[in-house]
């Protein structure tokens, strides 16, 4: 395995983690244009990052590989766990996997971004809404690591430059 940071991106099927990776990719490139299109992943995807003080790999893992996810935990370093906060019928699946992943002991140290996307669709629930669904305030209050809530939007493009800038932040440590 290569020095490179390694990040963990995991989420149920369909909640928009390779349009985030192609979209960060865009930005690092000096490219804004419209949205690109996707398949779904299936299996994985290794995307290297090359932010400011240095290169991260994302490791994409498909959400049909939820029961294996658990074998690649032991060589990260930190996890983008992202939720479709338009799909309400999802909801009660993702808090379940995410709970799996923060009670993971490889992961006890691991920095953790949780994404709500698809905020710029209609019918999308509130932040407040969908953290008190999730019971945040108690996810956060006895994770062990540190984690960070985000809104975003992969597709309009809300929300990219604070993944990045969380993504830098995690590098200092």
């Amino acid at each position: 395995m290569s020095n490179n940071k390694i990040c963990l991106l995991i989420g149920p099927t369909g909640v928009g983690k390779t349009l985030l990776l192609k979209r960060l990719q865009n930005i690092l490139c000096g490219e804004l244009g419209a949205s690109p299109p996707t398949l779904p992943t299936v299996g994985t995807n290794l995307t290297d990052l090359s932010l400011k003080r240095k290169k991260v790999t994302v490791r994409e893992l498909g959400g049909c590989m939820g029961p294996i996810w658990p074998s690649y935990f032991k060589d990260c370093s930190s996890v983008i766990f992202m939720v479709d906060s338009a799909n309400i019928a999802q909801i009660a699946s993702s808090c379940i996997q995410l709970l799996s992943v923060l009670s993971a002991e490889p992961l006890h140290g691991a920095s953790v971004l949780i994404l709500f996307n698809k905020r710029d669709m209609p019918g999308t629930m509130s932040l407040i809404e969908i953290k008190s669904l999730f019971r945040m305030d108690d996810i956060l209050a006895s994770a062990t690591q540190s984690i960070t809530t985000l809104e975003l939007s992969a597709h309009s493009g809300q929300g990219l430059e604070e993944v990045l800038s969380w993504l830098e932040s995690i590098m200092v440590k």
